[in-house]
């Protein structure tokens, strides 16, 4: 599974698992964490694909939470920001 990971670009600490309510796991690539409207969120491509989930991140000493962007206006101005700064760093 290692070398599967490693094709995507992604070193292995850069990877994480979702796993979505119906029970389905996906594999992820950090693509970054990120700020913007006052907080903070993470955006992850899943493995293999050109997809990009985004979500709000809060992180604590040892642990992280992501959390779903339910409002559908902060959902559009998420991708907007994120899409700025993907082509800043292009």
């Amino acid at each position: 599974m290692a070398e599967q990971k490693e094709r995507y670009g992604y070193e292995e600490e850069d990877i994480l698992t979702l796993e979505f309510d119906d029970g389905e796991e996906e594999e992820c690539g950090i693509l970054g964490v990120f700020d913007a409207l006052g907080k903070e969120y993470i955006a992850l491509n899943p493995l293999g694909t050109e997809d990009v989930y985004i979500y709000g991140y809060k992180e604590y000493e040892e642990d992280f939470e992501m959390i779903d962007i339910t409002d559908e206006e902060e959902f559009k101005k998420v991708v907007a920001e994120f899409e700025k700064l993907a082509v800043e760093e292009a």
